[in-house]
């Protein structure tokens, strides 16, 4: 009798084939595992470049806002020498002014 017919032969078969589920299973299960490995892999990745862009963009803003935040300062101190000499100058005209007014108010002309 052919070895493959009856009872042994379906044996055998059904034995291949759970030994074929357990390997496509195995096989499944590596595949998930690297599917994970390299998404985690991806992901740290992404988290360094994200880091690392945003120091290098916190570094481009500090040395932007350090350098025009030296301009606000010269600027304010600029602009209160001005205030000062105006004043300065105001007050020191301002009395000719009001004489100039006053003449001006009490004279008259026919």
């Amino acid at each position: 009798m052919d070895p493959f017919k009856g009872q042994g032969g379906i044996q055998m078969l059904l034995s291949a084939e759970q030994e074929a589920q357990h390997i496509v299973s195995n096989a499944r299960n590596l595949r998930t595992q690297r599917l994970k490995q390299a998404k985690d892999e991806a992901e740290k990745e992404a988290a360094q470049y994200r880091s690392h862009m945003e120091d290098e963009y916190q570094n481009s803003i500090s040395e932007t806002t350090g350098t025009s935040g030296s301009n606000v300062k010269r600027l304010e101190e600029e602009t209160e020498d001005k205030i000062k000499h105006l004043k300065k100058t105001s007050s020191e005209v301002s009395s000719e002014v009001v004489e100039m007014l006053l003449k001006c108010v009490t004279n008259i002309k026919i």
